[in-house]
């Protein structure tokens, strides 16, 4: 062998040494970062651990009042009887503590109707309440929601994509929240269906049932101290004639000062849209007012009651 070719076998081997050294400490690199990643991973699993999961419950208003009236007063019809929302939504708050006992509550949400969207005393107080808030939907000539299925599909969908929740507990019974429930649970969330015993056959659609991942329902004696039905008034000389129109009129007025007078011209301009109509729940404590201080019943006299809302709405706007 020659000086060229010792000359050339060294200098080989000397980049063979070289790639060699270079490949560890690629790899020493490589190894470093995945034990880094491994530390960083594992930090974040432990924060995830420490964090607790959060639960929502999203009651749908038409259907507790319609089921638990029906279950506890006998009818659906809200003029009827009195429904103790803050005690139920605090009742609804504490089961959901024992159901998903290492979980905190985001908030409870409750829908419901009204006239143009307008809060009627009821759901204004219902929205004053700690960790509630009150979704609106419209409420129609015949007294039906509108609307409503649809807002609570949006919250459902946008809490669970944004893992603001990872247990819905959803208070209801229609077949058109089957949707909601798919696009909670197509983002991780599990729901739970929460029922009101039927008062006879079902309240609650097959599809839905189906659909959720557990079912709850409330029972007769959970019900019960909630829902007061509304006394029937026995009027006294119902033979004779009834109250003239302008008799009315002025009974309207003069309850319409004092619902002035409690509840202010802020609720005075909530108000003032709707006119001529009156939220539900307004104008039946309108009727229930004007009886008493009659005397006298205005069931079946559709002139007098128009003659009692002309009254309650003109001092309303004189005052305006």
């Amino acid at each position: 062998m020659n000086d060229a070719d010792t000359t050339d076998t060294g200098t080989t081997a000397q980049v063979n040494e070289t790639e060699t050294d270079a490949r560890l400490h690629t790899l020493d690199a490589l190894g470093a970062r995945l034990e880094r990643t491994n530390e960083l991973l594992q930090r974040m699993l432990a924060e995830v651990a420490k964090t607790p999961s959060t639960h929502a419950i999203f009651v749908d208003a038409g259907y507790v009042h319609a089921a638990a009236g029906l279950l506890v007063a006998g009818t659906e019809d809200r003029r009827s009887f009195d429904l103790d929302a803050e005690g139920l939504i605090e009742a609804f708050i504490d089961k959901a503590r024992t159901i998903f006992a290492d979980s905190r509550l985001l908030r409870v949400y409750w829908y419901d109707g009204a006239r143009r969207r307008i809060h009627t005393p009821e759901q204004q107080a219902i929205a004053e309440l700690p960790d509630v808030k009150v979704r609106l939907g419209n409420l129609n000539a015949n007294n039906q929601q509108k609307g409503v299925d649809s807002l609570i599909r949006t919250d459902l969908e946008s809490l669970a994509r944004h893992r603001a929740i990872s247990d819905a507990a959803l208070v209801g019974g229609d077949e058109d929240l089957v949707s909601a429930v798919e696009a909670a649970q197509g983002y991780g969330a599990r729901v739970h269906l929460w029922g009101i015993e039927a008062a006879e056959g079902r309240n609650q659609a097959e599809a839905l049932l189906w659909e959720v991942d557990s079912q709850r329902t409330f029972e007769l004696d959970f019900c019960r101290p909630y829902v007061t039905r509304r006394p029937v008034t026995t009027y006294e000389n119902e033979g004779e004639p009834p109250p003239s129109r302008e008799e009315v009129r002025f009974v309207g007025a003069q309850i319409a000062a004092t619902w002035l007078a409690e509840r202010g011209r802020d609720r005075l301009a909530e108000l003032l849209p709707g006119a001529p109509y009156l939220p539900g729940p307004v104008d039946q404590d309108l009727l229930v007012e004007a009886e008493r201080l009659l005397s006298r019943s205005l069931r079946g006299h559709a002139a007098l009651r128009r003659a009692l809302r002309d009254g309650f709405w003109q001092h309303l706007k004189a005052q305006y």
